[in-house]
């Protein structure tokens, strides 16, 4: 199988059930990974989200390369006109960071219901991001010391759960799952490289063979030197790092399978460094 294929059949279903959880929210915060800041990107959520504030969150950004991932914080500020930030599901220290972001960017909705006569209530919040971007995790972050299940919430209710976050802030427990369609397959090999797609949409080898190419284009000491391969002017395949590692089967021949698995592990882990794929639009 030497492409990506993987057209889930509830998309239509699964963006409805988001646009109504949406309706029901005051801030979006959408994540991203570090890694393929635009491969993770879902490029008709403007039009699912409209005019909702959103606050953008590269994540991950542990994995990926630092220089890149400032690149892509400038970039998405400049594009999307919204505050974005980084972070990891081992960083627990920008937590007041995210809180503070997301109050400040449900302040006028807040307010408007105040001038209204309402009276204030707390920011409803809701986590959204294509599959594997870290959403749960993040979500687990931000609750871990709160863990407050509030329930039905009156006019809210619709079978959705609740977490008080702190006394200004509620958070959809849900994460919002934005499903894929595959139509390009560059994008569609990087979301496979950091298992962002389901397994049995591709062949390890070929999307293996596929990141070594990236990485030899975008990384090259790096690659060699985690592998001691010593080439010029070549690319580095799966059986040069199946001899290299020592991965044989009969007859000394490459077990080019268990190579294409460790090479998938060894980038999803920076292993091998810490890698962004994805180019600026502007700088090809």
């Amino acid at each position: 199988m030497n492409n990506i294929n993987w057209f889930p059949g509830h998309i239509a279903k699964a963006i409805n059930e988001l646009k109504t959880k949406l309706s029901l929210i005051d801030v979006v915060v959408e994540l991203k990974d570090a890694r393929i800041p635009l491969s993770s990107s879902y490029i008709e959520l403007d039009k699912i989200i409209g005019s909702k504030p959103r606050l953008v969150i590269l994540n991950k950004a542990d994995l990926a390369d630092i220089f890149m991932v400032k690149k892509f914080v400038e970039y998405f500020r400049n594009n999307l006109d919204t505050n974005v930030l980084t972070t990891s599901s081992h960083n627990h220290s920008d937590v007041k960071t995210i809180i503070d972001a997301i109050l400040n960017l449900a302040k006028p909705q807040i307010d408007k219901l105040v001038a209204r006569g309402l009276n204030p209530r707390s920011a409803r919040v809701m986590v959204i991001g294509m599959p594997n971007v870290g959403k749960s995790s993040f979500i687990n972050k931000l609750v871990k010391k709160a863990k407050t299940k509030i329930g039905a919430k009156a006019g809210v209710t619709r079978q959705l759960s609740w977490v008080r976050i702190n006394p200004k802030i509620d958070l959809l427990d849900t994460p919002g799952i934005i499903p894929i369609k595959l139509e390009n397959q560059l994008s569609a090999i990087k979301l496979a490289s950091v298992n962002g797609v389901s397994e049995n949409a591709y062949s390890h080898e070929f999307v293996a063979s596929e990141l070594l190419k990236i990485l030899y284009d975008k990384y090259p000491n790096e690659l060699k030197s985690f592998y001691n391969l010593n080439v010029d002017n070549s690319l580095i395949d799966l059986q040069m790092i199946a001899k290299s590692r020592n991965l044989l089967v009969k007859k000394a021949e490459p077990d080019i399978e268990r190579a294409a698995f460790m090479v998938l592990n060894d980038f999803r882990n920076a292993k091998i460094g810490k890698f962004t794929l994805d180019e600026l639009p502007n700088d090809n």
